[in-house]
């Protein structure tokens, strides 16, 4: 087996994470104005200043985990579902230490409740990563010919 593996390119992965991050603010920010009785401009807010993060840290982790894959032979797209299942984990693990404190503060709640919030919202995140992944590599496959660096 070759060495090279096709992986993503940078354009495609910055694709990946706009579209990622902007489905997800649209299904999140009116329930969480719901749910904390906020309005959607303070909720949506929390939610942008949230996605940039997660936005930035995306583009990292998923180079990272295609450079992973690609060590091992494997192709992104072809990612198995326990690959699958360990990527979106693991970035959620992530996300769920980093945005605490941002809770805590803006939404003026203890560590508790914005852990326990957290988790909700990243279950259902979890989930929609697993979905939104599949279904961006089926409508965008990494070509076998593609360039072979990203």
């Amino acid at each position: 087996m070759s060495n090279k593996v096709a992986l993503r390119s940078g354009k495609d992965r910055l694709r990946y994470s706009i579209a990622f991050e902007g489905t997800l603010l649209m299904v999140l920010v009116p329930v969480g104005a719901v749910f904390f009785d906020k309005g959607l401009a303070s909720i949506g807010l929390l939610g942008v200043l949230l996605s940039l993060k997660a936005l930035a840290v995306s583009v990292v982790y998923n180079w990272a985990f295609d450079r992973i894959d690609a060590r091992r032979g494997r192709i992104a797209s072809d990612r198995s579902a326990i690959g699958r299942i360990l990527h979106a984990v693991g970035f959620e693990f992530f996300l769920v230490v980093t945005s605490l404190p941002l809770y805590c503060w803006w939404l003026d709640l203890t560590i508790l409740q914005a852990l326990t919030m957290d988790i909700v919202v990243t279950g259902f995140v979890v989930a929609y990563t697993y979905v939104f992944t599949l279904a961006y590599d089926r409508l965008f496959p990494v070509r076998p010919n593609a360039a072979m660096a990203g």
